[in-house]
């Protein structure tokens, strides 16, 4: 069998197998990732010749190019039969090995996702910024599809996605989409965000804010009528405002401040925890609603105080990340024990755990 045949029915096999993941390496048999476990499914390994020529199969000549460059990529693979991966290369010992990732493409809604019901909120504003935070593998790409869903459902609006890479494939229902994909369709997330403000857009999602361009972009985006949604690798919600206004030059930090107090509208910053019963992950979100006396604080460098606001604001739609733990402790989701090792400020836990 040929390279180009022999990954697509290594990936067909992911399916099969109900595996997440599925890795590729010099040396090794294909080797799979299964209700979290890895394993390996059958007993050939495969040569560099081999290996090499199942990456260049699913490229494109732009991913060549960028491979080439950066002995690395991200990019995004749909199987003949519909199956979406994602697929990362790189090289390990002067050799390319793939690990892929099996996007099962279900959809799951906000309430399905077990996020609280004040997010809903946010897929009705008409301007702004709204960030979803958390470690590699918090569910951010979920959340942020299932607002997008939630939008394409009930609004008719033209939704812009740029994507690193397309992990779901949205179709148009009542409004319009569509998704771009980075070394596919544009060169950085920077320019095809700026080339987005050209293209009528009401909403823009921004897969990942990784440099400051691209963080300059979104801002002007949000200040210019659209409602623009992105991702940042940081744990808590206040964390997130001053990793942003740090990212600029110290000289453009007053203005910068200045911009992101009033172009930022929330910030959800979420992890996913094993559950009491063993049978799942439970999201637990913390969640910021720039209110204006939130907005205040960020403009005048007050950003330690958030937190006492978040405390005290539930009936805004906020919760800091205790009183999202007490609440998942209270409803016999996660262990006490965990959530009280997770919180902030153990000892008034158990108190939070009593109110909740």
């Amino acid at each position: 069998m040929d390279n180009h045949h022999l990954i697509r029915q290594l990936m067909e096999q992911c399916v099969g197998l109900n595996a997440s993941d599925l890795h590729i390496s010099v040396g090794l048999p294909a080797t799979y990732r299964i209700h979290g476990k890895i394993s390996q499914a059958q007993s050939t390994p495969y040569n560099a010749e081999q290996v090499a020529g199942m990456a260049q199969s699913l490229m494109n000549d732009l991913h060549k190019e960028y491979f080439k460059a950066h002995m690395t990529l991200d990019m995004g693979f749909t199987s003949d039969n519909g199956f979406r991966f994602r697929v990362n290369l790189y090289r390990e010992r002067g050799n390319t090995a793939l690990a892929i990732r099996y996007l099962d493409g279900s959809l799951k809604t906000l309430p399905e996702l077990g996020l609280p019901p004040q997010i809903n909120y946010l897929t009705s504003l008409k301007s702004g910024l709204v960030l979803v935070c958390g470690a590699t593998g918090s569910g951010k790409s979920s959340t942020l599809t299932a607002i997008l869903n939630e939008i394409n459902e009930k609004q008719e609006k033209h939704i812009l996605t740029v994507e690193d890479p397309i992990e779901f494939v949205h179709s148009n229902i009542r409004s319009i989409v569509h998704q771009r994909e980075l070394h596919s369709d544009v060169p950085d997330f920077a320019s095809a965000v700026k080339a987005a403000l050209r293209e009528d857009p009401d909403i823009i999602m921004i897969g990942e804010m990784r440099d400051l361009d691209t963080m300059r972009t979104a801002l002007t985006a949000a200040e210019t009528g659209h409602l623009v949604f992105s991702t940042l690798h940081t744990n808590d919600a206040v964390g997130v405002v001053e990793r942003l206004i740090g990212s600029f030059p110290g000289n453009e930090q007053a203005v910068a401040r200045q911009r992101i107090a009033h172009a930022l509208k929330a910030v959800i910053a979420q992890n996913l925890l094993p559950t009491l019963s063993g049978d799942g992950r439970a999201v637990v979100a913390e969640i910021l609603m720039v209110t204006t006396a939130v907005a205040n604080l960020i403009e005048s460098a007050k950003s330690k105080q958030i937190y006492s606001v978040m405390e005290s604001s539930t009936r805004q739609g906020m919760q800091t990340l205790d009183q999202a733990l007490a609440r998942l402790v209270a409803q016999r989701t996660i262990s006490h024990e965990l959530g009280k090792a997770l919180s902030r400020d153990s000892t008034s836990f158990d108190s939070l755990v009593r109110g909740a």
